[in-house]
């Protein structure tokens, strides 16, 4: 007998599109929490359109963040199956995608910034981290791992590599930022969220659980690798 989860979701979740807090993939059918998929939508023409952040208007269709999810549905025509109309995947869908998350990655650590629940400089995280004011942080996907270790030695602070230094520094008005550390909250949560989702979107199957953990994009370090 399958779980009382995967039992409520199979008549309630069919076309993937319900109300309350799961969904279900077109891809792998397993009900899961939207917060770690895409949505997607069609456009008046029929094209295959990016929901990111689940409001646009239309029938949904979920899929997990997956590089290879992604063109699974795209190759088997399950788009179009589940829109019951003919469905177009535009071509770059996935690194439009990608790059939409990593705006979502930016624009919220540029709101925790201006709360007082972000710093960024590699003096003011350590700061943070040793006095256990930090809850995440985030290290440039170019930074050196010397500076990451260094950071977050002797602390088990989860760290993870979304952006690189150029799209860290636009978030705190700078040139380039290479170390950041958020504050515990809903802000912080969501960064880490929406990271597991770009990690995924990237081809990188750890971000779902799929694998080790040990990718460089989505991972915690404890300052010793």
């Amino acid at each position: 007998m399958g779980s009382p989860l995967a039992m409520a979701g199979e008549a309630e979740l069919e076309d993937g599109d319900v109300r309350g807090p799961l969904r279900r993939c077109l891809v792998t059918r397993r009900v899961q929490p939207k917060e770690g998929m895409i949505r997607f939508v069609l456009s008046p023409d029929g094209t295959v359109v990016p929901d990111l952040a689940a409001r646009l208007p239309g029938r949904g269709m979920w899929l997990s963040a997956g590089a290879a999810v992604l063109e699974e549905a795209r190759a088997k025509r399950l788009f179009s199956r589940a829109a019951r109309a003919e469905a177009r995947v535009p071509e770059g869908l996935g690194a439009a995608v990608v790059a939409g998350l990593e705006r979502r990655v930016a624009d919220t650590l540029g709101l925790a910034r201006r709360a007082g629940q972000a710093v960024c400089g590699f003096v003011k995280a350590k700061e943070w981290v040793v006095a256990g004011r930090a809850a995440l942080v985030l290290t440039a996907r170019d930074g050196a791992a010397d500076g990451r270790r260094k950071l977050l030695a002797g602390s088990t602070v989860r760290a993870i590599a979304p952006l690189d230094a150029a799209t860290l520094g636009a978030a705190f008005g700078r040139e380039h930022v290479v170390h950041v550390a958020l504050a515990p909250g809903r802000l912080a949560d969501l960064v880490l969220a929406e990271a597991g989702r770009l990690a995924g979107m990237r081809g990188d199957d750890a971000a779902s659980g799929d694998d080790d953990g040990t990718n460089d994009d989505f991972r915690t370090w404890d300052g010793t690798g």
